[in-house]
């Protein structure tokens, strides 16, 4: 088996706080909003995985192929200079009237990049969990903490395969700026 390389269309994206309004984040009732801690960066790490481990991105970005990898990219991503905590939450589901522990199912995270701009680094859901607003949810709630930080456009990348998280980033107000291509390895 040989190792041949591919290329994968990814959009660049902005949404500008000059330009776009966006609703207000929305959570199902028995999901809760956890804000940054450096105690949560394993449970992020963790979360980031098990969402990408199985999809293209993993073949794009070999820092979501395993969990260790996921946690080294947490760690530069919290200790960067321009981190923004403000933007960067885990969405728990939590059953009423359970003992049962919280469970993480969804990750963001923001850096600044300059006074006024920003980028999402990972939009990150669990597959047992989409479908069901969350990917949205996290999104505005990020636009909501670089707004609070005095950001004035936010970047995202996306694969352009991933047809349902373009859609998404169109509906809350992201615009395409540039399409890259990415170099990913493929097995004949």
């Amino acid at each position: 088996m040989t190792a041949s390389v591919q290329y994968v269309k990814r959009f660049q994206m902005v949404f500008d706080f000059g330009r776009q309004a966006f609703a207000a984040p929305v959570l199902p009732p028995e999901y809760r909003w956890i804000p940054w801690s450096p105690s949560l960066l394993e449970t992020h790490a963790k979360v980031k995985y098990l969402s990408f481990c199985d999809d293209l991105d993993a073949r794009i970005f070999p820092s979501f192929a395993s969990l260790d990898r996921c946690r080294n990219l947490m760690n530069a991503i919290s200790s960067r200079n321009g981190f923004l905590p403000e933007t960067t939450w885990l969405i728990a589901r939590i059953v009423p009237n359970s003992d049962a522990p919280p469970e993480y199912c969804a990750t963001i995270q923001g850096i600044r990049h300059a006074f006024d701009s920003g980028g999402i680094q990972n939009v990150a859901v669990m597959p047992d969990f989409r479908r069901r607003g969350l990917g949205q949810s996290l999104v505005l709630k990020a636009l909501d903490g670089f707004r609070n930080a005095g950001v004035r456009k936010v970047a995202l990348e996306v694969t352009a395969e991933n047809a349902t998280a373009v859609r998404l980033y169109n509906r809350i107000g992201f615009e395409t700026v540039q399409t890259v291509y990415k170099e990913t390895r493929g097995h004949s």
